[in-house]
């Protein structure tokens, strides 16, 4: 009898490019990214060989962004070549397979406040040719907007009571017209005295007024408690 380890099939997902899902002979299954570095783990995750291609697991408990495409995100606008601007980075669990997605042909510009993280984060860019790490306050996009180009997707995952103008002044500074957002939000990081669905409309509200159209919200149970995902589109304002 096989191991968990050893997958049955994998497959690129219906629904997400450069997304795959591995099954195995219990019939769970997995979802996975191409790993852009073949042999290196990243935080533990468990790797899956087919052919020629390595892939990794992709833990929806550990990525809120795996727990959003397990929830049903209507879609995923992160692509191959894609430039992404990541507010939040961390140690770098979603941004390696946000990596992994884009590819050699992308580039990950990925900001993070805290010094003793970026030390973390550094680690895991130093095998990622396409991820540009900036130690920086997302608050004050002014000064790494040397570092960033134009990007096609704008992921944040920040935690701060201001999330959505910080996302809005982002978007301006960096987010062509009709490219992505992706917000994580952590209602209790933001008003712990609001009910979570509260706080969602709240900070949908603010992304309506800055040119923002929303287009799905997923709500990210069981994998992260009162956390949500919301997908929206940029219509920059003339």
């Amino acid at each position: 009898m096989r191991c968990l380890s050893e997958p049955v099939k994998i497959y690129e997902h219906p629904s997400y490019k450069g997304v795959y899902v591995v099954e195995f002979e219990d019939g769970s299954a997995r979802l996975a990214t191409r790993n852009l570095v073949p042999g290196k783990r990243v935080y533990g995750e468990r790797l899956f060989r087919e052919g020629d291609v390595e892939y990794r697991e992709w833990n929806a408990y550990r990525s809120k962004l795996a727990g959003a495409l397990l929830k049903g995100l209507k879609e995923l606008p992160i692509l191959m070549g894609s430039r992404v601007l990541y507010l939040g980075a961390g140690s770098g669990t979603t941004p390696s397979h946000v990596s992994d997605i884009v590819d050699i042909e992308g580039v990950v510009y990925a900001v993070e406040f805290a010094p003793r993280v970026m030390r973390e984060f550094l680690v895991v860019a130093e095998d990622r040719r396409n991820i540009v790490p900036i130690l920086a306050d997302a608050r004050m996009p002014a000064k790494y907007r040397y570092l960033v180009e134009a990007v096609d997707v704008l992921y944040a995952d920040i935690a701060q009571p201001d999330q959505a103008a910080i996302v809005s002044d982002n978007a301006r500074f960096f987010l062509r017209d009709g490219g992505s957002l992706l917000m994580a939000i952590k209602a209790r990081s933001i008003d712990v005295t609001m009910e979570p669905s509260e706080v969602y409309k709240r900070e949908i509200d603010v992304l309506k007024s800055s040119g923002f159209e929303i287009i799905d919200v997923v709500h990210l149970e069981p994998f992260d408690k009162d956390h949500a995902m919301i997908y929206a589109i940029w219509r920059r304002k003339t």
